[in-house]
């Protein structure tokens, strides 16, 4: 019994950190219908920051959040205002944005492979290589760290849209953005403080991922291929269920790690993506769409 509860447990504290990474990928597409593939490649971007900061200046990589966060706010604010409004009239703009964002992450991975090379890079704290003994329960304090800024993050977000004028007005543009223009929301400002805010959460998610994972400049594909695959369980656009998508799908990883090795795991996202698909492709909390 205690052993299938090490592996809950260890689920549970990655799956806080996924739930982070994802909430800022499904918030975009609520908000924006842009299905970001370069999310991941920001992240590394974060990551790539927290390890020259670290090196540099041995900043600790929780501290690193307060520097990460605000240069991926107005990184995201900057490139929504040069690439996307052009877009906006287009058509075919899901299908644009698709091919936009699929660009910027080659030129994400080609800056940073030029500037770091693609030799692996992890951020090594003191805490990185300790833990914690809660009973018989082995807790890494480096995921326990992480997780628990993860969840303090959420709760923020969450605080953010339920009570702020802003967050009541991203929340009408994620539910119907024609709408939320007639009603007097300008949506373009909405548009660009939302995909700042999604790619602070990436930068926050950079930061933390640098302590826990090694990286390297191509990484970012296979963390794209496992954020979509928690989006889409928990319905696009929808945050609680990018965070419930996480939680379930990092703790079912967990399990299979255990009983087949850590060669599957990885399938248990891509195996889930698929059947979410046939079975229920608006996820677990997305709007069923009516043709």
């Amino acid at each position: 019994m205690a052993h299938w509860l090490q592996i809950l447990v260890l689920g549970l504290l990655l799956g806080g950190v996924y739930a982070m990474m994802a909430s800022g990928l499904t918030l975009l597409f609520g908000v924006m219908r842009v299905v970001n593939l370069a999310h991941a490649a920001f992240i590394l971007i974060a990551s790539y920051m927290t390890y020259a900061l670290f090196e540099g200046l041995t900043l600790d990589p929780m501290i690193s959040l307060f520097v990460t966060m605000p240069l991926m706010f107005g990184l995201g604010v900057g490139l929504y205002l040069l690439l996307f409004p052009r877009l906006e009239e287009s058509p075919r703009y899901v299908e644009m944005t698709v091919l936009l964002t699929f660009g910027l992450a080659l030129i994400v991975e080609g800056l940073l492979t030029f500037t770091f090379t693609g030799t692996f890079r992890s951020v090594r704290p003191e805490y990185a290589s300790t833990s914690i003994m809660i009973g018989d329960l082995f807790v890494p304090t480096s995921q326990l760290y992480a997780s628990l800024i993860s969840f303090a993050l959420l709760i923020l977000l969450w605080v953010f849209l339920r009570f702020t004028k802003t967050g009541t007005a991203i929340r009408a543009t994620m539910q119907n953005r024609a709408a939320a223009q007639i009603v007097g929301v300008n949506v373009r400002r909405i548009s660009a403080l939302s995909f700042g805010l999604g790619m602070s959460l990436a930068g926050a998610a950079g930061s933390l991922l640098s302590f826990m994972f090694p990286f390297f400049p191509a990484r970012h594909w296979q963390w794209i291929a496992l954020l979509l695959a928690l989006i889409v369980l928990g319905g696009m656009g929808s945050i609680k269920g990018a965070v419930i998508g996480a939680l379930l799908l990092a703790v079912a990883s967990a399990f299979v790690t255990d009983l087949v090795g850590p060669t599957w795991s990885p399938i248990t996202f891509y195996l889930t993506l698929f059947l979410i698909l046939m079975v229920r492709p608006q996820g677990l909390f997305g709007a069923k769409v009516r043709l």
